[in-house]
Order: structure tokens, then sequence, then C-alpha cells
């Protein structure tokens, strides 16, 4: 039985990776905010309530023993943020602390570290007809998008330094029960029925259903060729917010209701009400290849984007009964 330091044990990924480790015999313990979350995890997994870990002194008791450890917690992308210095803020948690925990892995003798990172390492954006990916140039946009990349940028080092074996993973929006942010609020329009304006969008979107990060995940905490890699992960196709809509509709039992508002208008619209980055996101286009993990850990997605959407909107069905 080989033992997993999971951080971040609250979050929607978390819980959709503890079921599939247990079956597998993994020896979990993980990491939450608070006492309380504790209700929230299953019996077999064992957790250390650490507040923020910003303010983690003594790392010892999570790593000793632990042979990989995978690294979920994080300060996540917010659209309204409220701190004067974000780029500190982003910068302590994303980087500061990644780079102790790895630290910390080292004199534990921790084998393996898996990153969890995002797509918005990169950037915010792919141009029309093209898609990115290991090899494309890095530009990220924000604080946040910065934060991940530099922490990348942490880790090889380490690795390089130590022999500690990374494997990053690069993200795009992640769907699935338990979702919360953009993703939620758009199933909640949709199942109430209410009208978007994106009819006439012609845009690309690559998203990432958690039953296959989790499967993704699984592979690379014990896959030889993972060591040292990094990996952008994503749904086996891309879809336009137009079509993301009808599908999600789909799968509610739901009418889609699209009007055919022009792009410049949308856009117009989001500058006139401070809303231009989550218009941006609906708008533009963000495509992923994902055949470089598919080649070297022959890897492909377990779950549709169908299916994916289906089970969302099951989860989504039963919490508002």
């Amino acid at each position: 039985m080989k033992n997993l330091l999971i951080t971040g044990g609250s979050g929607f990924v978390a819980q959709a990776l503890f079921p599939k480790l247990i079956s597998e015999n993994w020896k979990i313990r993980t990491t939450l905010r608070h006492e309380k979350q504790q209700d929230r995890l299953l019996k077999e997994v064992s957790s250390f309530v650490t507040g923020n870990l910003e303010g983690c002194a003594d790392w010892k008791p999570l790593v000793d023993g632990v042979d990989v450890i995978v690294h979920l917690a994080a300060r996540v992308h917010q659209m309204r943020e409220q701190e004067e210095n974000i780029e500190a803020a982003y910068q302590q948690m994303n980087v500061e602390v990644t780079r102790d925990l790895a630290e910390a892995a080292v004199k534990a003798k921790v084998k393996r570290f898996v990153f969890i990172s995002s797509i918005k390492a990169m950037g915010e954006e792919t141009e029309a007809h093209l898609t990115w990916n290991e090899s494309s140039p890095c530009k990220p946009q924000d604080a946040y998008g910065r934060s991940k990349y530099d922490a990348e940028r942490a880790l090889i080092d380490i690795a390089q330094k130590t022999g500690l074996e990374v494997v990053i993973l690069r993200l795009p929006l992640v769907y699935g029960p338990w979702l919360k942010a953009n993703m939620s609020r758009l199933f909640r329009i949709v199942n109430y029925g209410l009208p978007l304006p994106f009819g006439m969008v012609q845009n690309a979107r690559s998203l990432l259903f958690v039953g296959n990060l989790v499967d993704a995940i699984r592979l690379t905490l014990d896959h030889p060729k993972a060591a040292g890699q990094t990996f952008l992960l994503s749904d086996r196709e891309s879809v336009s917010t137009p079509e993301l809509i009808r599908r999600i509709a789909h799968a509610l039992g739901r009418p889609a209701r699209l009007l055919p508002l022009p792009p410049t208008v949308l856009q117009w619209v989001g500058k006139i009400t401070g809303k231009s980055s989550i218009m941006n996101r609906l708008l533009n286009s963000l495509v992923i290849d994902n055949s470089l993990i598919q080649r070297e850990l022959n890897w492909s997605p377990p779950f549709s984007m169908a299916q994916g959407l289906q089970e969302t909107a099951e989860w989504y069905r039963s919490q508002i009964k």
C-alpha cells in the first residue's frame, strides 16, 4: 500500500479523487482549512486541519512516510478581487507554499510531486484555428496565471537540483458534481430557462470533466514516463459557447434559449458593465491539444463531454430539490 498526501481535501476535485484511490488501496491523508470540513471526508481518509497553508510552520507530520503528493490546494482565480496587493497574495499561496511543500517533500524522501496547475499559466485565449500544446509559449495575463507559472518554474528548479519527480498538469475549466463559480451560474441560468445572448458566437473552448481529470491524476501517480513532464489536459472535444449552452440544456432537460446578438455588441456590454473578463471567456477561444499525454502515457479521456455534463446535471438537480 502506497501513502499519498492530497492537499485541498475539501475541494470538488479531491472529493472526486478520494473514492478512486481508496478503491485501489492507496492510503490517503489530506489537508483541510477548517475542522468542520471533516464531515465531508470518507472514513478512509485521514486529515490534518492546517488552516491556510501559508501559515503552516511544520510540514513534517504531513509528508513523513508519504510516497506521492498531489498538490491541489491553491488560491483560485476570482473575478472580483478585494485585496489591495493581489499579486503578493497569489505569490504567497501558489508559489511560496508550493515551494515550501516541495522542499519538505525532498527532506522526507517523497518520490513524486504532482502539481495541479492551470492553462492560465500560458495565457487567456488562443487565436482562431490554433491550439496550445506543451511547446506553446507561456504568456500569463493575470496574477493567478503568473503565480501558477512561477510555481511550475520553482518545482522544475527543485526537481533538477534534487531528483524529486515532478509532474505538472495544466487544466482548463473543470466541471462536474460540486462545481462552483461561473460554470455553476451557467447551469443555474440555463435551468431557469433564461435567454442568453450568445447565439452568434463562433468560438471554441476546451473543458475538462472532473472524472477525466481524476483518471489522468491516477495515471501520473506512478507511471514511469510521467516523471519530469508537463501535460495539458482536456476532454476529447472543444465546443463553442452556444453549443455548450445547448448541451447543458439537453442534460438538464430544458430548452436552450439563445439570442443572436453580435459579439461586438456583447464586448461593448462587457466594458460598460465592468465584466469584460467574464465576457471575454464566453466570446474568445481557448483550445488545448492533449495529444502529448495520450502518446506518452497512452491516456485518453474515459468520459465523453455528454457523459460529464449529464452527471453534472444530475448532481445539480439533486441540489435544488
